[in-house]
């Protein structure tokens, strides 16, 4: 079993930056390949993107150049750096956690964490 928990959410001016934490207790965090996705109200969660237990990563094209995932095997964290946040940005943000490598695929992922909410004022 694994446990998520997301900090780092908040609002924010369009332009802006936050950092997003996943906090991970349980099964050996470094085995997992870790992933954030959101869902904006009334929208399906969507993919952001995901690093593999080795430290390869993936994004979606909307968040490419702006967004950064990496993660901290020592803190069992994975983190998401969001820079030049846009309105279309806000969303809840979710971490999932997953055995192999990395996914696109919401519904690869095993584990869940609550949420963080992040809100991009224009």
């Amino acid at each position: 079993q694994v446990q998520l928990v997301e900090s780092g959410g908040g609002l924010v001016q369009a332009g802006g930056s936050l950092r997003l934490s996943c906090a991970a207790s349980g099964r050996i965090f470094s085995s997992f390949a870790m992933g954030w996705f959101r869902q904006a109200p009334g929208k399906e969660r969507e993919f952001v993107a995901t690093i593999s237990w080795l430290g390869s990563t993936s994004y979606a094209d909307s968040v490419k150049g702006r967004f950064t995932i990496s993660r901290d095997n020592a803190k069992n964290t994975v983190y998401l750096q969001m820079i030049s946040l846009k309105p279309e940005d806000t969303a809840v943000y979710y971490c999932g956690a997953k055995l192999g490598g990395g996914s696109g695929s919401w519904d690869d992922y095993v584990y869940w964490g609550q949420g963080t909410q992040v809100t991009v004022s224009s």
